[in-house]
């Protein structure tokens, strides 16, 4: 797993147990965190960048089945997450 994936959830797992503490949603401590992560989020997508661009022979090679996994993958997302928003919503008035 990446390590700005882990960061996240790391991040993520405080944050709800700060909520369930009862602290205020944000104070100045929080709002200076997420200014400064906020602040570099660019250098989280030098990694992958890098990647790609090591990587652009094989992604030429194999342009055709990447292009039908992006498109397939994103209309399947798009597809799930409107079938589960209308099976949450409830019925229609």
């Amino acid at each position: 797993m990446p390590g700005p994936v882990v960061g996240l959830l790391i991040l993520f797992v405080g944050l709800v147990a700060r909520g369930r503490k009862g602290s205020p949603a944000v104070d100045a401590n929080l709002r200076g965190t997420a200014n400064g992560l906020l602040g570099n989020l660019s250098l989280l997508f030098v990694p992958a960048g890098v990647g790609v661009v090591t990587q652009l022979d094989v992604l030429g090679a194999n342009l055709f089945p990447i292009a039908v996994a992006i498109v397939v993958s994103t209309a399947l997302g798009l597809f799930v997450t409107g079938w589960v928003m209308q099976r949450l919503s409830g019925p229609d008035e």
